[in-house]
């Protein structure tokens, strides 16, 4: 007798605390409207950083003169971000040039779309690379590129990437 009373006891508790569906009070509130998420295209993006300290990109590439890799936090211009994901995203670098920011441990993104002309401040980690043909290709597809221009690369391509740990874009 007292095992079947436990029995019931411990069925009672788990019953009284599982989640109970509400239910509809009227008719309007048991149609579910879906919500569109508002996306937030200005702020602080992965780790909270500040302005401060922030660099030009002429002085980001003085401070890769002779290095492989630099730490610091820079400031430029957003020319795009990938139309998947947001996970990495275009800064300007030089006259018709750009660098690719890509973020620490694949942790956060960016707006995917709407940011294009906004300043962008970096924190993280500059580096020369040599970027591989399957891999540009593979970000041309993610960019939205033509099947004929990702097809035109056939050289891997020496570049200066960037891993952010956090990002601020502003208006």
């Amino acid at each position: 007798m007292k095992k079947l009373n436990l029995k019931f006891l411990i069925l009672l508790f788990a019953v009284a605390c599982s989640p109970q569906k509400e239910e509809a009070t009227t008719e309007t509130d048991a149609i579910e409207e879906p919500v569109e998420a508002e996306v937030k295209l200005t702020g602080n993006f992965g780790a909270e950083i500040s302005e401060q300290g922030a660099v030009s990109v002429d002085k980001l590439l003085a401070e890769l003169e002779g290095e492989d890799s630099v730490a610091l936090k820079v400031k430029s211009e957003i020319l795009a971000t990938c139309a998947m994901k947001g996970c990495w995203m275009n800064v300007a670098l030089a006259e018709d040039e750009h660098m690719r920011v890509t973020f620490k441990d694949y942790g956060f993104f960016v707006p995917k779309e709407g940011v294009e002309g906004k300043t962008a401040v970096i924190e993280g980690y500059a580096h020369k690379v040599t970027t591989d043909v399957e891999t540009l290709r593979h970000f041309a597809k993610d960019a939205g590129k033509s099947q004929e221009e990702i097809d035109a690369i056939t050289e891997p391509k020496d570049e200066i990437t960037f891993v952010a740990s956090g990002v601020i874009i502003q208006d």
